[in-house]
């Protein structure tokens, strides 16, 4: 934006020193973009959701979940945020697994990058790590299940083509995936893309992504054998919907998610203390302010 300032002032010097008619106009378009405001590299957000979904996944047991969080952004192309959601399946997770009470109420996310431009504009590369963290009172490892932090490195290509954009992004777990044994190397590849209609503020959104869990673990089933985690957790979930853009940092969106989450010994990999399907299909309604 500084730029911009220092472009606009000039050329208004010019017309001023060269007698032009309209040099009154250069002039004016010069004290406009002096007085536009500076854009910040600090954004933050908040949303309400009917149920907080994660890679297809219930993390709040199909319970409505509040998030929010910041961003900040260096003209260089560094940059770090925070993210936050309220989630129970920690808790729920104990409960299954018949250990003591566990609190865990909530996600943080911590994350830092470096995106840029490097093949054209509208195509951007970006390079980063990103922390889970689950504070958590009363957690006891047990067969199935360790420290649920999970630290990924990932890399994403952007893309912009007419009123086309997204991402395809690789997500790798160097530490054990929130809370499966054994699980480091654990990957994530995913494709999303919106497509701005032009029509009343709407866009498409599409997204598919199928999250691989690497390693080996004891299971308490009949068999009490050692499957691997591939076979137990590995799965693919997409995403399908539309948001409506309000202006002002106001949108909204519906979306329709699922996954082919398996199904081992009779019983859901992804199940909440009722027996129910946590990566089942279900419709999605959210609400969300930018700042």
């Amino acid at each position: 934006m500084k730029t911009l300032h220092k472009k606009a002032m000039s050329v208004a010097a010019v017309a001023l020193l060269s007698g032009l008619a309209c040099s009154s106009v250069f002039a004016e378009e010069a004290a406009a973009a002096a007085e536009a405001p500076e854009v910040s590299p600090i954004t933050a957000n908040v949303t309400v959701v009917n149920d907080y979904r994660y890679r297809g996944i219930s993390q709040s047991n199909f319970k409505p979940a509040i998030q929010g969080g910041f961003d900040y952004a260096h003209e260089s192309g560094f940059y770090i945020g925070n993210w936050n959601s309220s989630i129970s399946w920690v808790s729920d997770n104990a409960t299954n697994a018949g250990v003591k009470p566990v609190s865990a109420p909530i996600e943080m996310d911590f994350y830092g990058g470096f995106k840029k431009e490097f093949f054209g504009e509208g195509f951007a590369s970006d390079l980063g790590v990103l922390q889970y963290v689950y504070p958590t009172s009363g957690l006891t490892t047990t067969a199935n299940m360790v420290n649920p932090n999970t630290t990924e490195i990932y890399a994403a290509q952007n893309f912009t083509v007419g009123p086309l954009t997204g991402f395809v992004k690789f997500s790798y777990a160097v530490s054990t995936l929130f809370g499966n044994v054994n699980s480091t190397g654990s990957y994530y590849p995913d494709l999303t893309m919106n497509y701005d209609t032009g029509f009343w503020g709407l866009a498409v959104n599409g997204h598919i992504g199928y999250q691989y869990v690497a390693g080996n673990q004891s299971t308490a089933g009949s068999y009490n054998s050692i499957l691997s985690n591939s076979t137990l957790y590995s799965y693919t979930d997409w995403k399908l919907g539309v948001t409506k853009d309000f202006g002002g940092g106001l949108s909204a969106a519906i979306a329709y998610v699922g996954t082919n989450a398996p199904t081992v010994q009779g019983s859901y990999s992804y199940v909440n203390p009722q027996g129910k399907n946590l990566g089942k299909s279900t419709g999605l309604i959210s609400l969300t302010k930018t700042f």
